[in-house]
């Protein structure tokens, strides 16, 4: 069983999509500290041809905190200024129609835990792309919390009965492929390939959340993306 975990992230870039689709269960890991000015609860869209950090607003957060701790800021106006900041900036798109209902859909979660509103979010997506994988929240998970980094992943991993574990690129560093190895466990990093389309005649910007590439491409077209990785041991 191939198994991914990372923490639940604000509407991800296709790297993140592609790990999720490419593991039979996905961990989403939000029993872990919650990082201030990381991607739990911002992504960046197109703004006039150029990035632009997109914001979902948070009461009592704190990286001394767990993400499932805290909460979604759940005032109207907040969240309807984040929708309107995508209507102006993508009404024009040509995947615009089909797209919106399931953002507007997921900023209008009833849910105020973060995790649970970014879970939810996560399943309105997947849904929209085709995405069967399964998904569990770690906190679900009864495991010894006592543990850190990489032993803490391994538990998990054993819990699940995972025979592969997969990772994102970015976290190489982070892990020793030996340790997995004793525990009879494949460890594979997934590298995202160099991922393009059109975005309104402007320069490509890429790495983009999965709001700009749904708002461009079919799902066809998405799904075909989702396979455009290689493996790295």
């Amino acid at each position: 069983m191939k198994i991914g975990i990372m923490q639940p992230y604000f509407f991800p870039y296709i790297g993140y999509w592609q790990l999720l689709n490419a593991v039979d269960t996905y961990v989403i890991y939000d029993d872990v500290n919650y990082i201030k000015g990381g991607w739990i609860n911002r992504n960046r869209i197109l703004a006039g041809g150029a990035p632009h950090y997109l914001n979902l607003p948070l009461t009592g957060a704190s990286p001394n905190k767990k993400i499932n701790e805290i909460d979604v800021n759940k005032n109207d106006r907040l969240l309807g200024k984040g929708l309107q900041t995508l209507r102006y900036n993508y009404r024009k798109a040509p995947r615009f129609k089909e797209v919106y209902p399931v953002i507007e859909a997921a900023f209008s979660c009833r849910e105020t835990n973060l995790a649970g509103f970014i879970t939810e979010s996560m399943r309105l997506v997947c849904g929209y792309l085709g995405i069967g994988t399964e998904m569990v929240v770690s906190s679900a998970i009864h495991k010894n919390n006592e543990l850190k980094g990489q032993e803490k992943v391994l538990e998990i991993c054993r819990i699940l009965g995972a025979d592969t574990y997969l990772n994102a690129i970015g976290g190489k560093e982070l892990y020793s492929r030996d340790g997995f190895i004793k525990n009879g466990i494949t460890l594979y990093f997934l590298k995202t390939g160099d991922i393009r389309y059109e975005q309104f005649g402007h320069p490509f910007q890429g790495n983009l959340s999965i709001i700009d590439v749904m708002m461009f491409n079919s799902v066809e077209r998405i799904r075909e993306m989702l396979t455009q990785y290689i493996l790295v041991e």
